[in-house]
């Protein structure tokens, strides 16, 4: 327990196992509540805010240079109340603060630390620091705030007026998604593309989840075979790269090279997810083996690695036992010693291990730019040298559940379920089952839960549109209507909490009634997920063509104003609106619907889900309730396949032939 004066530490009783991290620090850490913003009032000292995250490899060098330290713990506990955050837990703090950040510095990151007024009010702001600059600062601070109070409060208020008048969200009005923006966005992003490694940009190089579905869409929609070799030479690279985990599956969060290579070897639920999603499409869309390898394997990471009670936990950590990659990296003695003299040196060439190394002290990460020549053989080194590396330090697993992340989780197995994989729809809909009784709590949905306790934070934008789409999907691949009905209740307590009352289309990434921060969050763009109104974009577009006739046309109408506004992020920042892009794309086909008069084992309709491009709504089924499905029966006894496009039909088809070509997709 902490005592009245914050004299202790507590944040062992914490939700998040990030802030737990730091229980035992000598720093008297509190959650952020206003209990302690009043103490730091009541003592009329500054606020020393830490953001951070369980995976965050300069989180742990700072906790261990600094909050570990009794010197500096010392200078923070006399001069600041210390309060420290779980970015994920509370992405509205982080949204707030990392804006005040960049905008004080230029640039942002984690671990950020920042000082602020008792009120809130940030008039410092950084990112790591070594101990000797940071005790520094810690005195300049101390400094500063007791002989220069009046600088300190014309500081941070003009701060705070800055970062208010920059949180305006999406732009006002705009006309409405035209296939010319899409196709313009398209081209700007491909002017961007590394054609030599594949991706986006020079090192380091993050994996363009969204922009690959976008592009993916594009090349579905006009046949373009552009954007369809760029998503290739992207996905193909990753895979064979050291960012995706050649023996155990999955991809870590970027690559600290232009070739990837090297990773920063965190390994996150949200970046997986949004990659098994594009993994899927991309091998429903060319039947390329290597993208169904790296979607059974992702999945599989996923259930034997961060799945716990059903649903998906948040990330497995950059390092091991304070060493980035101890589990992961290899040497050529190493292996052999694992698979002996003859399968070591062939595993050597094969997963790129030299004498040399690409890391650290002469390791290598394990890459795979070619497939092996023998398959058998490959099977039993892998399986060996996985069964080794167990034998190793692990890295440390961050239990949260997020709301956002599993329902991004959700759509993509729900998606890579389609490749003949029905136990991937089985997972999606455990997750889903156990995700609504946990975090739906008195008929509102919380951010994230730890070990089944649900946390206090409320959901966010992101959490009721991701989910919703997850639901929506579910709803779509199994007929049931019960996955409609919780779908449309989530986008109910958009509508009602988050859209802004006075602009049809715009959003606030927090709820009406939830905290009042500094300012009410409201970011359009997309970055290492989806933004909240990108992502309720497509949930409110889905929505529109699977809900009951009344509901519809409210999803429709929010969907539409919602859309408008993105069109002058696609024309001006496409490479940040790629979520943006793959839900415009959707929208500029009407998005398409395809609904199959049959049972829920008919092969046209296993056709139909196969040939559908990205964003389409397809349903069928002898349970199905569907509206789509209303009055349209089977043609002479055969199984039916209507194709529409908006409010235009075309006449049925029976053969998935017929279907292939209304489509204009490849059997």
């Amino acid at each position: 327990m902490s005592r009245a004066d914050g004299s202790t530490n507590s944040l062992a009783r914490a939700t998040s196992p990030y802030l737990r991290q730091h229980a035992d620090n000598p720093v008297h850490w509190q959650q952020w509540a206003p209990d302690a913003l009043a103490l730091a009032a009541e003592r009329d000292v500054p606020i020393l805010l830490s953001i951070g995250y369980a995976a965050c490899h300069w989180c742990h060098v700072m906790a261990h240079e600094c909050f570990e330290d009794d010197e500096v713990a010392a200078a923070m506990n006399a001069g600041f109340v210390c309060i420290k955050v779980d970015r994920e837990e509370r992405p509205d703090l982080d949204a707030v603060y990392m804006n005040a950040t960049v905008a004080l510095t230029g640039q942002g990151g984690w671990p950020m630390t920042c000082f602020l007024t008792p009120d809130g009010r940030p008039f410092f702001c950084g990112t790591y620091y070594p101990k000797a600059s940071f005790l520094q600062l810690l005195a300049a601070v101390v400094d500063t705030w007791r002989t220069r109070r009046a600088d300190v409060e014309e500081t941070s208020d003009k701060i705070a007026a800055e970062l208010r008048s920059m949180a305006s969200g999406l732009p006002r009005g705009g006309p409405p998604v035209a296939a010319e923006v899409c196709d313009d966005a398209s081209a700007a992003v491909l002017r961007d593309e590394d054609t030599v490694d594949g991706g986006f940009g020079a090192a380091p190089k993050f994996p363009p989840s969204a922009l690959l579905e976008a592009l993916l869409r594009n090349h579905e929609r006009t046949g373009s075979p552009a954007p369809l070799a760029a998503v290739s030479r992207a996905c193909e690279a990753m895979a064979r790269g050291g960012i995706y985990d050649q023996l155990g599956g999955g991809f870590a969060r970027y690559s600290v090279d232009a070739a990837w290579v090297v990773p920063h070897f965190e390994k996150m639920l949200y970046d997986n997810a949004q990659l098994l999603r594009v993994y899927a499409h991309w091998a429903r869309r060319t039947g390329n083996p290597l993208a169904h390898r790296v979607v059974d394997e992702t999945v599989r990471f996923l259930i034997e690695d961060l799945r716990v009670g059903g649903m998906f936990v948040s990330s497995l950590d950059a390092d091991t036992a304070g060493v980035e990659g101890l589990t992961y990296v290899w040497t050529p003695g190493q292996l052999c010693e694992v698979l002996g003299e003859g399968d070591g040196r062939w595993a050597a060439e094969l997963f790129g291990v030299t004498a040399a190394g690409t890391f650290e002290g002469g390791a290598s990460v394990l890459q795979m730019r070619a497939d092996p020549d023998d398959a058998d053989r490959f099977v039993r080194v892998r399986d060996a040298l996985r069964a080794a590396r167990l034998t190793r330090p692990q890295p440390t697993r961050d239990d949260k559940v997020v709301t956002a992340w599993n329902g991004l989780a959700i759509t993509a197995l729900v998606e890579a379920s389609v490749l003949d994989r029905p136990e991937y729809l089985s997972a999606a809909i455990q997750c889903a089952r156990t995700l609504l009784d946990a975090h739906l709590v008195d008929g509102r949905l919380r951010r994230s839960s730890l070990g089944g306790v649900v946390g206090d934070s409320m959901a966010v934008l992101e959490d009721h549109a991701a989910l919703a789409t997850g639901l929506l999907a579910l709803h779509q691949a199994t007929g049931e209507r019960v996955w409609l009905q919780e779908a449309t209740g989530l986008l109910d307590l958009a509508l009602d909490h988050f859209s802004d009352s006075a602009e049809v289309g715009r959003w606030f990434d927090v709820a009406d009634d939830a905290e009042q921060l500094m300012l009410r969050p409201s970011d359009p763009l997309d970055g290492a997920t989806p933004s909240g109104a990108s992502l309720i974009a497509e949930a409110l577009q889905l929505a529109a063509h699977l809900a009951p006739e009344a509901a519809a046309q409210r999803y429709a109408a929010a969907a539409e104003a919602t859309m408008a506004g993105a069109t002058v992020l696609l024309a001006r920042v496409p490479r940040s609106a790629g979520h943006w892009l793959a839900v415009a794309e959707a929208a500029v086909r009407g998005p398409i619907q395809i609904a199959v008069a049959g049972g829920a084992d008919s092969a046209l309709l296993a056709a139909a889900r196969r040939l559908a491009p990205g964003g389409a709504v397809v349903v069928g089924g002898e349970v199905n309730s569907s509206e789509l499905l209303r009055d349209r029966p089977r043609v002479d006894g055969a199984d039916a396949a209507y194709v529409c496009r908006g409010r235009v039909c075309d006449l049925p088809v029976t053969t998935v032939e017929d279907l292939a070509t209304a489509l204009g997709a490849s059997v």
